[in-house]
């Protein structure tokens, strides 16, 4: 098994929630503005990136042809004029027939009262009646952003729960970062031990963590 899906697997077992791996990342990795659509959904998994620019939606109907099945797709929107990406027809296709894990959109998506009804596991900026066009773009997106988001994206894992969605880049694929983890969910129960159990105060617990006296 690959150290990418060693943290995967840990991730999923022990239901590391975002706030706990944003903390094993020095407080860093969460995907900004994006909140969940439906409540209670917990998800982990291999980053699938795409992307909508300048109004069009059209490049993302074709890249999400090829996603992997449990992918999460992470969609970013560039110039799009706070237009919806897209809304029940490709949630329905990426859940149903793609068997994606979730999606996270960097944007607003519109038919939003059925995307409520599915209770499909969706993350985004918020609701708009207004779609992009299904027109291929005449340029180009810039080649320098391109790489940028590509190289940020790849092999990358994505947490998402209702607290948001945290990415955890490749560089952090590592067994320090395992440890990381490990460690993160020993100080959560030393904590709550401390707190529940021995009525200390957070001052205590938090800043002067005079647990490592005792």
């Amino acid at each position: 098994m690959d150290i990418q899906q060693k943290i995967i697997d840990l991730i999923k077992k022990n239901r590391i929630s975002t706030t706990e791996v944003a903390d094993a990342l020095n407080k860093q990795g969460a995907v900004e503005n994006v909140l969940a659509l439906n409540r209670g959904h917990f998800k982990v998994g291999k980053v699938f990136w795409a992307y909508a620019y300048n109004g069009s939606n059209w490049n993302l109907h074709k890249d999400i042809v090829d996603i992997p099945e449990n992918s999460v797709l992470i969609v970013e929107t560039f110039n799009c004029d706070n237009k919806a990406v897209f809304g029940d027809l490709v949630s329905k296709y990426l859940f149903l027939y793609k068997q994606v894990s979730a999606v996270v959109v960097r944007g607003k998506l519109r038919d939003v009262p059925r995307l409520i009804k599915e209770n499909w596991p969706i993350w985004y900026e918020g609701p708009t009646p207004i779609g992009c066009h299904n027109q291929k773009n005449n340029e180009p997106l810039d080649p320098t952003i391109l790489k940028k988001m590509q190289d940020y994206y790849e092999n990358a894992i994505a947490v998402c729960d209702d607290c948001g969605v945290v990415v955890i880049t490749k560089e952090y694929h590592t067994t320090d970062f395992i440890n990381a983890l490990n460690k993160i969910e020993e100080q959560e129960d030393i904590w709550y031990n401390c707190l529940d159990r021995l009525k200390w105060n957070t001052f205590d617990i938090v800043c002067l963590k005079k647990y490592l006296e005792e």
